[in-house]
């Protein structure tokens, strides 16, 4: 679905298997975040397909975090040597470690894939648009939020969600440094919220209603 100009939402509304909601940018940045599962990556293939978005015009997968339902579908893109694998630095040498465990709980084997992208904090030019990469960990130590601020549009994965936020459970997750995150994030001049679950936030103050929602009334039980 597109929701404004070169950004597509295509979010996870199946309550009988857990996958995350993916995203499109298309213009010149053709970039796909958050893959989700390997079984459902043809699902979302053909949903993109619907607005006219063909597999060969993904040139960029970016990654919020290394959890199977947002990162085992980037292994479907391994045999494609013009698409670009991006994950935060921290995220990979977690995955390399404690993360790798996650797999298994879920029956699923470690994806073999081919990052080629280290990402870092700080500005990063994709196509002919500058983003912010967001250092947002808390729900696992390498999560990174992606802010495109000509869009005023927050990829957060699961750092917040519509009045929630993601585990604190699973490893490497802690509840202070992800209330910090997201207060970090809340400073944002923000249009667009745009998790990795749930429903999307659309407009100004909606967001900044659903930080402050999420500070006074979630923050007590992290």
């Amino acid at each position: 679905m597109k929701l404004i100009d070169d950004i597509y939402v295509y979010e996870w509304t199946n309550y009988f298997d857990n996958n995350c909601n993916s995203y499109y940018i298309g213009g010149t940045v053709q970039a796909l975040i958050d893959p989700g599962l390997s079984r459902y990556v043809p699902e979302l293939i053909s949903s993109m397909e619907t607005d006219g978005i063909r597999r060969e015009d993904i040139r960029y997968i970016i990654n919020t975090h290394s959890h199977p339902d947002h990162f085992e579908g980037s292994m479907e893109f391994n045999d494609n040597s013009a698409v670009t694998i991006a994950l935060h630095e921290r995220e990979a040498a977690f995955l390399e470690e404690t993360g790798a465990l996650m797999y298994g709980w879920f029956g699923l084997d470690v994806p073999a894939v081919s990052i080629n992208m280290i990402l870092r904090e700080g500005p990063i030019t994709l196509g002919d648009e500058t983003f912010d990469v967001i250092l947002s960990p808390g729900h696992s130590p390498g999560s990174l939020s992606l802010y495109w601020p000509s869009k005023k549009a927050l990829f957060s994965g699961d750092v917040i969600f519509d009045r929630n936020v993601g585990r604190t459970d699973f490893p490497g997750g802690d509840g202070a440094t992800l209330k910090e995150s997201i207060r970090k994030l809340s400073e944002l001049d923000i249009d667009h919220l745009l998790p990795g679950h749930m429903g999307i936030v659309e407009g100004n103050e909606a967001v900044k209603d659903n930080f402050r929602f999420v500070i006074r009334n979630v923050f007590p039980y992290i």
